[in-house]
C-alpha cells in the first residue's frame, strides 16, 4: 500500500517534532556550557569556552570520570558474561526449574531503583560492608544483569538448535560448539547487551546515590551541583559526559565490526 504525499509529510513532521523533543534539551545544555553568564539566558550575550578547560583541568571531575568509567566498565563486562550464560539457561535449554528461574531473574527489573538501592544499602550495612564504588558495582549488577540477560535471550530464542546438534554429530566437543557455533551466533546480542549495560550504569543515579558511600559518580556530582553551587561547569561536565559515551559507543561499534569482518574472512578461508 502506497502512502500519499500528505501522509508522508505528516510523518516527516512528526519525526522532526519527536527528534526536537528529545534533543532540544541537550542543545540548551550545550548553549549553557559556553555562556559566560552564571545562569543561562537567551540570547547569549557573551560566549566562552573557559569552562571546558576548567573541567578538563579539574582533579575532582577527573576522579569522578574515572570512578564512573570503572564502575560502568566492570558492570559491562560482568553483565555480558552473566547475561550470556543466563540467556542460555533462560531461553536455550529446557530444565526443571526454568520457569522459576525466568520469573526470579525478571524481578529486579520491576523494583523501583530507589527502593532497590535502599534495600541494598541496608543489606551492605547488615553484612558490615562500608559502601564505596565497589558496592555500587554490585548494586548496578543486581539491576542491569537481568536486562543484559533478556537482551541476549532474544537472540538465543532466534537461532536453530539443530546447528549445535549438527556440530555435535560431527564430533565437536561442548567447548568447541560453544566457541564456534553458540558464541558467534549470540555475539550480536552480547554486544548489544554490553552497550545497554554500559549506558545504564554510566548514567545511573538512584542506585549510585544509595550505594557509593564516600565515593561519588558523575550523575551524583551533577545533581549535587544543581541543588547547590551551580555554575556553567555543570552543563559543561554534562556535555563532556555525553561526548565520552558517544566516543566509547563508536569504539565498541568499531571493535564489533572488526570482529565480524575477521570472522567472515576466516569463514571464507575455510570455505
Amino acid at each position: 500500500m502506497q502512502t500519499g504525499r500528505a501522509a508522508r509529510i505528516a510523518l516527516y513532521l512528526y519525526g522532526a517534532l519527536a527528534i526536537a523533543f528529545l534533543y532540544l534539551p541537550l542543545v540548551s545544555v550545550g548553549f549553557a556550557s559556553i555562556s559566560k553568564a552564571r545562569y543561562l539566558s537567551f540570547p547569549i550575550k557573551r560566549y566562552t569556552t573557559q569552562w571546558y578547560g576548567k573541567a578538563l583541568e579539574s582533579h575532582t571531575v577527573n576522579d569522578l570520570l574515572w570512578t564512573s568509567l570503572t564502575i560502568a566498565g566492570i558492570v559491562t563486562v560482568v553483565s555480558m558474561v552473566v547475561g550470556f550464560f543466563g540467556a542460555l539457561a533462560f531461553a536455550r535449554y529446557h530444565w526443571r526449574f526454568r520457569g522459576v528461574f525466568q520469573k526470579l531473574i525478571l524481578l529486579p527489573i520491576f523494583f523501583p531503583q530507589a527502593v532497590l538501592g535502599l534495600a541494598l544499602l541496608m543489606w551492605f550495612n547488615f553484612v558490615g560492608w562500608i559502601p564505596d564504588w565497589k558496592s555500587a558495582v554490585v548494586a548496578h549488577l543486581v539491576w542491569i544483569s537481568p536486562i543484559a540477560t533478556l537482551v541476549i535471550a532474544i537472540r538465543a530464542y532466534s537461532f536453530d538448535p539443530a546447528l549445535e546438534e549438527a556440530a555435535r554429530d560431527l564430533g565437536a566437543s561442548t567447548w568447541t560448539i560453544l566457541r564456534e557455533v553458540t558464541g558467534p551466533l549470540l555475539m550480536p546480542g552480547v554486544v548489544s547487551a554490553g552497550l545497554f549495560a554500559f549506558l545504564l550504569s554510566w548514567g545511573n543515579f538512584p542506585l549510585s546515590l544509595f550505594t557509593t558511600g564516600a565515593d561519588s559518580t558523575l550523575p551524583e556530582w551533577l545533581y549535587a551541583k544543581m541543588v547547590s553551587g551551580y555554575s556553567p561547569l555543570v552543563p559543561t561536565v554534562g556535555i563532556l559526559s555525553i561526548a565520552t559515551s558517544l566516543v566509547l559507543l563508536i569504539i565498541a561499534y568499531g571493535i564489533s565490526r572488526l570482529l565480524r569482518s575477521g570472522r567472515d574472512r576466516r569463514q571464507q578461508a575455510d570455505g
